[in-house]
């Protein structure tokens, strides 16, 4: 049933739009004509025959080779392992915990906190978190006299708070407001700006303060950039205006931030070294899973065979750090490094290469999940099916040995619903037919693959795993349903261009354009406004009670910052660009120089 869910969007001048709802989804049958769309689930039409492969005309998307090759990522080395650099940090850590104990001044506290976020080390700091933010939220009760007045520490505190869980209101802004408008006494503190600014984005549905404070932060710090009267701040305040911080991975922006605070005048020598020598450590972490799951993805042939399909291991590990950065998680990240790379392969012989008959016959396979039915698969297909079989069986052995748990019904639906969605593009592709955007959304639930990875990130990391979240997954919770949105939307922004000229099935832009006849520029201006939109019904979701752990939360949350990441300069994943060759140098190969006093 589709979700037929109305967005107002204040800070947008487009109209109202239908979105994919909460509710349950049930994926239609792929279509050959306008008039042949049918209610329920995908019940696939298999062929009885697949065309000779010499009768075949294949379409290929020229797409360029790995950026890295097998060798250069074996070749990884870091000298940033062992006890002597694990001594160092954990001297180092013991000095932050009791800096963080000695800070009194609320306003420190908040400013401390944001900072070891921003450096990228909060993770080793939870339990001092926690108990500073819960002294401030109780010490609220009898009102706050240290940041009356003061904009920068309310914003600063407002951010923090919504971010870690806390209810707190948007009327803490209304004494800077007057008569429904901030006041304009408060462009010349461009610092409070910045934070109002950033704080914004951490709104609901609903919140008219803080859509007044996201378009009137923005004209002021704009300008203030224009002027340029402060370098260094004003590079601050551009990165902002580029992708504010709660759509940013945590990882990327530690990396950009360790530079900058470099710099700052304020410095903490401490909390500099701590920083740099932790990102190389675990930088050391993440080139040794990369070259194990590179070691995997060569084994199983599939980027020699076939070579019309992405060769994406090292983008596809990227984006399993976006989610899951932290040491522990090495199991999540190889895991859901495997499942990006074959579905990454999976969309290329949906979406390019594949013929409607095989993608039929293809589908029905995966769905009955027998490997003794791809007998009459032809060979490319029979290398992929028997590549993603092995792998997600192995994964589910995994889990039956450890937790006892018999998983793989899951793991067969989720892959299932995949395949129905891409065979549903590719008819629409074969078939001419350009859905109606509500639509598109609808479908595009499932062939983002949020849902996919998703549930095989929870399964690689929790233990126990109850029946009742994946049951929960089954049904796609509106956490991954607003995940998923997000990272459809952000892929259309920066792919539709590439697909289009390859003439491939129309994106969410070409959507919009066709039904209302709106120019590109102003469709892609509708869909930013969108992703603003699902991003507060995703801010939403901390608050409602699920079967979820914070960490899977969180990891929804990343996959959606990721996207926006990838696709922030256009197709950073299938077509590569120099930003994104730049992050991976910058996150998986090139340590950070040490500070020196």
């Amino acid at each position: 049933m589709a979700l037929n869910l109305l967005l107002s969007l204040p800070t947008c001048n487009f109209p109202i739009a239908a979105f994919p709802s909460i509710g349950p989804i049930h994926l239609k049958s792929p279509v050959t004509s306008r008039s042949d769309f049918v209610s329920g689930p995908v019940q696939c039409k298999v062929s009885s025959k697949i065309s000779s492969s010499i009768d075949i005309v294949r379409r290929s998307a020229d797409y360029q080779p790995p950026i890295w090759d097998y060798g250069y990522i074996q070749s990884l080395r870091s000298e940033y392992l062992g006890e002597e650099y694990t001594g160092q940090v954990n001297k180092l850590k013991e000095q932050v915990r009791m800096m963080l104990h000695k800070v009194m001044d609320p306003l420190e506290q908040l400013e401390m906190i944001d900072i070891l976020q921003r450096l990228g080390l909060s993770y080793h700091f939870e339990s001092e978190t926690k108990r500073i933010l819960e002294g401030l939220n109780n010490n609220n009760h009898g009102g706050d006299l240290w940041k009356k007045e003061n904009l920068y520490a309310t914003a600063l505190e407002f951010r923090l708070f919504r971010q870690h869980g806390y209810s707190v209101s948007e009327e803490v802004f209304n004494s800077f407001m007057e008569r429904g408008s901030f006041k304009a006494c408060l462009c010349d503190d461009t610092k409070g700006m910045l934070a109002l600014y950033e704080a914004s984005f951490l709104s609901i549905e609903g919140e008219n303060i803080l859509d007044e404070a996201r378009d009137f932060s923005r004209k002021h710090l704009q300008e203030f950039v224009k002027q340029n009267k402060d370098q260094n701040l004003s590079t601050v305040v551009s990165h902002a205006l580029e992708l504010p911080l709660h759509w940013r991975i945590l990882r990327v922006e530690a990396r950009w931030f360790i530079d900058v605070y470099r710099s700052k005048e304020d410095m903490n020598p401490t909390l500099l070294k701590l920083a740099e020598l932790d990102f190389n450590m675990v930088q050391a972490t993440h080139q040794e899973d990369l070259k194990q799951v590179s070691r995997w993805w060569r084994s199983t042939g599939i980027a020699e065979k076939l070579s019309f399909a992405r060769d994406r291991l090292t983008e596809s590990f990227f984006w399993t750090v976006g989610c899951t950065f932290h040491p522990h998680f090495g199991y999540c990240r190889r895991i859901s490094t495997k499942v990006n790379v074959l579905i990454t392969v999976l969309d290329d012989i949906y979406d390019v290469y594949g013929t409607v008959d095989e993608l039929e016959l293809f589908t029905d396979v995966v769905e009955r999940w027998d490997i003794n039915a791809m007998d009459g698969l032809p060979n490319y297909m029979k290398i992929c099916f028997l590549a993603l079989h092995n792998s997600v069986n192995e994964m589910a052995f995994d889990i039956l040995k450890e937790q006892e748990f018999h998983i793989i019904r899951y793991f067969k639906k989720t892959w299932a619903d995949l395949c129905k969605a891409y065979l549903l593009e590719a008819k629409w592709y074969y078939n001419g037919y350009t859905p109606r955007l509500q639509e598109y959304l609808e479908n595009a639930c499932f062939s983002i693959a949020a849902p996919t990875i998703l549930l095989h990130a929870y399964c690689s990391y929790t233990n126990p795993i109850t029946k009742e979240a994946l049951d929960c997954l089954e049904e796609y919770p509106n956490i991954v349903r607003l995940s998923s949105m997000i990272l459809r939307l952000a892929d259309d922004l920066g792919t539709s261009t590439d697909e289009l000229k390859r003439g491939d099935v129309p994106s969410s832009i070409q959507c919009y354009m066709n039904e209302t006849g709106a120019s590109e520029e102003d469709a892609r201006e509708y869909i930013r406004c969108l992703i603003s939109a699902t991003w507060k019904k995703m801010n939403e979701e901390r608050s409602v009670t699920s079967p979820f752990s914070e960490t899977f939360i969180e990891i929804a949350f990343n996959l959606g910052r990721m996207a926006q990441c990838i696709y922030q300069y256009g197709d950073g994943h299938g077509v590569g660009n120099h930003e994104t060759e730049d992050r991976l140098l910058s996150l998986f190969v090139q340590p950070i120089p040490p500070y020196k006093d």
